[in-house]
């Protein structure tokens, strides 16, 4: 394994819309860095799964930090780099996430947890910006089981379950679990003050397929749950 580079940050993303991801580079393009840091873009094009793709640009970066975030995902706080390791000074903190929840149900859902944190601002349809704001952690962080795909921060490479989630469903709640599984602590910042991430999804029915990564998720992890009821 090559030497970790600890003034590094990788942004890996699956693109398949080349004018969200030219949006995306935008906004990571103007954040700011700390001193002596570097950062790099890792489109992966053609993936045939989330966790292929994202397997694909782990292995292509010696970065100690990675951002794995949706092309439509546009982050907003200039400081981020600076505010993740903070964070992650903490070397029990395996991943980062922005929104995601304390326990997970028997479902393996994350937003049907009964306690959700975080805070992400969803804009699915123009001039319709919807603020998502959940609970927030006492300080500067709180301990989640799951966050959302649409951004999750790690300085561990943990590979992420291709072999069981090979499609586009329930990779990030796996991940979260496979941090767990090696005694790494997952989890939300206090955005009380203002948010990190605009979310730009297109409004859409659960795909059909979900229900069979359930299904695939609660056999690998099911065991491993304690839903608060």
């Amino acid at each position: 394994m090559a030497a970790k580079d600890f003034h590094k940050i990788a942004f890996i993303t699956c693109v398949n819309d080349e004018d969200w991801y030219d949006e995306c580079l935008l906004y990571l393009k103007s954040l700011n860095l700390p001193e002596n840091f570097s950062a790099e873009y890792i489109p992966i094009r053609n993936a045939q799964s989330m966790t292929s793709g994202y397997n694909c640009g782990m292995k292509q970066s010696d970065a100690k930090y990675k951002v794995y975030l949706h092309q439509d995902t546009l982050i907003v706080n200039k400081n981020l780099a600076a505010d993740l390791v903070k964070l992650f000074a903490d070397e029990s903190i395996g991943a980062v996430g922005v929104i995601g929840c304390r326990s997970l149900p028997k479902s393996g859902v994350w937003w049907d947890g009964l306690r959700t944190y975080g805070r992400v601002l969803h804009a699915c349809e123009p001039e319709s910006v919807v603020d998502s704001h959940c609970m927030e952690p006492e300080g500067d962080c709180a301990e989640v089981e799951a966050v959302d795909g649409l951004f999750i921060a790690t300085q561990y490479d943990v590979p992420w379950r291709e072999d069981l989630f090979d499609g586009w469903h329930l990779y990030d709640t796996s991940q979260c679990m496979e941090f767990r599984r090696r005694g790494r602590r997952v989890v939300i910042p206090n955005q009380r003050k203002d948010f990190w991430c605009i979310h730009c999804p297109k409004e859409k029915p659960l795909a059909a397929e979900y229900k069979g990564y359930q299904k695939i998720f609660v056999k690998e992890y099911g065991r491993e749950l304690n839903p608060e009821v």
